[in-house]
């Protein structure tokens, strides 16, 4: 049997498999709607790339693997974009409420997650699957809002990460448009700053785990509070800080991005805090990528991010930014070849040392990667 079909065979045995819900409190299980599969697969085709700069060593921070209805992101299909061309030394997979266990109890499930991609993991480091060391850092789920009894989930999914395992990511997402929460993770306003969750939170120092922030961006202020209070816990902002433009905010993108690069510049200051640069390829964010008729140019996805990634650089310097795929949810919008190649035009004045943090360094300190040089 083939390489190429061993790991989708992998995939294809999880995807066959019941499909369990994420774990939520029982009053927030409900039925959520199914959401169809935004990628387009033949219109992104319609735009071939090849990669600039093909040895520049890339970690790429945020990516995930998945099976949802009506959408399979595996393995398989993330070296498939991944073998574009690009030098990807080693990723980080990002949980995604997906591979969890079928019973147990429930605020453990996550820990399912957590094993499955260690298992990936492993696969990769054997050199079966070529150079790439995917998921060499793993941040997982556990509910916070346990507050000191996510304790044992922690521990928990420390062992199944074993020295691949690095921190949590609990999605705080809030609006008074509901329309913009994630159904199957709804919040309550200011939850990063609930006494319960913080008492959650206070562990992931105590173990030495980071944490991976998901909000809008009204809500940087939030992360901001709780980074002060959280000083030697190293945080990492998601998307940029997600500047939404549908819903609510649809049209009001100029309005709203002084908004969002004055929180930013004041989140800097916290040097405990790291961000994300990418996530900008879906609906959310308003640039309308997925609206063209033909999928778009890496010197288009650059002169499109450019604000934002000038506005990171400044706010936060090259050695707290990150450059990340956010794969597959910014399928979207660009193929992976395209959004590599969009970091490097956008980066070709900077120092080596500069682009190095940039596409690998910041990345590789901040989740622990070693043995990637």
């Amino acid at each position: 049997m083939k390489r190429r079909e061993f790991i989708a065979l992998l995939g294809s045995a999880a995807a066959a498999a019941p499909l369990t819900a994420s774990v939520q409190p029982a009053s927030a299980q409900q039925p959520a709607p199914v959401p169809p599969n935004p990628v387009r697969e033949d219109w992104l085709d319609r735009r071939k790339e090849p990669a600039l700069e093909p040895e520049l060593p890339i970690v790429d921070p945020h990516h995930h693997m998945w099976v949802r209805p009506n959408w399979r992101y595996m393995l398989d299909d993330f070296l498939a974009d991944a073998r574009t061309g690009h030098n990807i030394v080693a990723t980080v997979f990002v949980q995604a409420n997906s591979m969890y266990r079928d019973s147990g109890p429930v605020e453990m499930r996550s820990v399912g997650e957590t094993e499955f991609v260690n298992g990936m993991a492993a696969i990769c480091a054997s050199g079966y699957c070529g150079k790439t060391r995917v998921a060499a850092g793993i941040v997982g789920y556990a509910d916070l809002r346990l507050g000191s009894r996510a304790e044992p989930v922690l521990a928990a999914l420390m062992r199944a990460g074993g020295d691949r395992f690095r921190g949590v990511r609990f999605g705080t997402a809030w609006d008074a448009d509901s329309s913009l929460m994630n159904p199957a993770n709804p919040v309550p306003r200011g939850l990063l700053g609930d006494k319960t969750f913080r008492e959650g939170f206070a562990l992931l120092g105590r173990l030495g785990l980071s944490f991976d922030a998901i909000v809008l961006h009204p809500q940087l202020s939030d992360v901001a509070s709780l980074a002060g209070a959280f000083p030697d816990t190293k945080i990492v902002l998601n998307h940029v800080g997600r500047l939404v433009g549908v819903g609510a905010y649809t049209g009001k993108l100029k309005e709203q991005f002084p908004l969002w690069a004055a929180s930013m510049k004041a989140l800097g200051q916290h040097e405990n805090v790291y961000v994300k640069v990418g996530g900008l390829g879906q609906r959310v964010n308003g640039l309308g990528f997925e609206k063209l008729a033909e999928p778009p140019s890496s010197e288009m996805v650059a002169d499109a991010s450019r604000p934002y990634v000038e506005t990171c650089l400044e706010a936060f310097g090259p050695r707290r930014c990150m450059f990340e795929s956010n794969f597959p949810p910014d399928k979207e919008g660009f193929s992976y070849s395209v959004y590599w190649n969009a970091c490097k035009r956008l980066t070709k004045a900077m120092s080596a040392t500069e682009r190095a943090d940039l596409f690998a360094g910041t990345a590789a300190r901040f989740y622990r990667i070693s043995g990637i040089g």
